[in-house]
């Protein structure tokens, strides 16, 4: 079981946003991620609870920031509620896309394991919905996915199996490089992994 810690900051300024300590896990009926988030000063700033099913399907999404809260599942496309700090007024959403998204590298280990790209297979569209802090905003977005390259690195735990994923907004053409081993993202814009007690589990 995975357990370590990312740092989050703003991928253009390079201005800290939060640290993430997760753990996460494969199991017989598919992927788990639980994460807390804390700013830079050291206080709760929310959390992320994120199970797949063996597909990469989200089965149920949990997201609390800023006492914002965001329940979703994969039903006819995504469908999710989201409700306010005050718990009187909750609204429900529902996409014809493909998954979620967001800030939380859970979400770049769920969408690649959801297309399950070969490095020489062409680049595949995906439609996702993504929550933005600090409210937890919904917001539809189509990306393109190539994997660009898969490389085996030597370790004291045997081979690492290393992802390198192209990622294009198709709505801006802004392209960038995501590195994945496993069920954790070694480097992204935005996302560097801090700290990692025990090496990446291997999808089957």
């Amino acid at each position: 079981m995975p357990r370590g810690r990312y740092s989050l900051h703003d991928p253009h300024d390079h201005t800290p946003l939060a640290e993430e300590h997760f753990h996460c896990a494969p199991g017989p009926s598919g992927w788990r991620y639980v994460s807390q988030l804390t700013t830079p000063t050291g206080d709760h700033a929310g959390s992320v609870d994120l199970a797949l099913d063996e597909l990469g399907r989200p089965i149920r999404l949990e997201l609390h920031a800023a006492s914002w809260q965001v329940r979703g599942a994969a039903l006819d496309g995504v469908t999710w509620v989201r409700t306010d700090p005050t718990g009187t007024e909750a609204t429900e959403g529902n996409v014809r896309a493909h998954a979620f998204t967001g800030t939380s590298p859970a979400f770049l280990v769920a969408t690649a394991r959801l297309l399950r790209l070969t490095p020489d297979a062409a680049a595949t569209r995906v439609r996702l919905v993504a929550f933005t802090d600090p409210v937890l905003a919904p917001r539809t977005l189509d990306q393109s996915w190539a994997l660009i390259s898969r490389e085996a690195h030597t370790t004291d735990n045997g081979p690492l199996i290393v992802d390198a994923y192209q990622v294009t907004a198709l709505d801006t053409g802004e392209q960038n490089t995501v590195h994945i081993a496993g069920d954790v993202v070694l480097a992204a814009p935005g996302i560097e992994l801090e700290h990692l007690e025990t090496p990446p589990s291997s999808f089957s």
